[in-house]
């Protein structure tokens, strides 16, 4: 119940990339398949054990050529926060359903029913979300918050940086793994999780 919906976020988060990419002109993902629903298409193996397990966690990235951009720092910084965005909006678009079919399908919460299957599968997809935003948005290589922050240094050091962003991936393995770093984001994620819970206390006034 944490794997399908984590797969889920990562499909809607990489699709959101690629397309984003191909309007502003790369056609790299759509030319290699990326443009799709298919979560097949989007794992990365160890990204998904890391958010089933830690809640964070990544998939694999959809490829973006910056210089078929017409401004490449730009569009690269806006098809980044792409990702993010479309995570919160699954979150928001979750958590109205949710409160939707809360009443109806809490009928039996401590019995493993499907209505209580569908409630958890649904809360922890927006949970899941909303964790794959607030991890993203680090300013850590390679993760879309550095690309968007980078986007504002100058042209000769974007590159440099760049170039050093796959050791990123190592430093965000070793702080994925330790306390500190597990309780801050998740003290963020719980906060505008908190927040956009206000959808599904709309929705659930709206039917009962």
């Amino acid at each position: 119940m944490s794997i399908i919906p984590a797969l889920i976020c990562i499909t809607f988060h990489e699709l959101s990339h690629g397309f984003t990419a191909w309007r502003l002109g790369d056609n790299t993902a759509k030319d290699m398949g990326r443009l799709t629903l298919n979560p097949i298409k989007h794992i990365d193996i160890f990204g998904l054990i890391m958010m089933a397990l830690f809640k964070f966690g990544w998939a694999k990235p959809v490829p973006v050529n910056m210089m078929s951009f017409k401004h490449p720092k730009r569009y690269m910084a806006i098809t980044a926060i792409a990702g993010p965005a479309s995570n919160i909006l699954l979150a928001i678009v979750v958590m109205l359903i949710y409160g939707l079919v809360v009443a109806p399908l809490s009928t039996n919460p401590s019995e493993m029913t499907a209505g209580t299957i569908t409630m958890i599968m649904l809360y922890n997809t927006a949970y899941i979300s909303v964790a794959l935003a607030v991890f993203n948005l680090l300013p850590i290589p390679p993760l879309d918050g550095s690309k968007v922050l980078f986007s504002l240094v100058s042209d000769n050091l974007y590159y440099k940086l760049m170039r050093y962003e796959r050791f990123g991936m190592i430093l965000l393995i070793i702080l994925i793994t330790t306390n500190v770093f597990g309780d801050t984001i998740g003290r963020a994620t719980t906060a505008v999780f908190g927040k956009l819970a206000f959808f599904a206390n709309v929705s659930y006034k709206l039917v009962n």
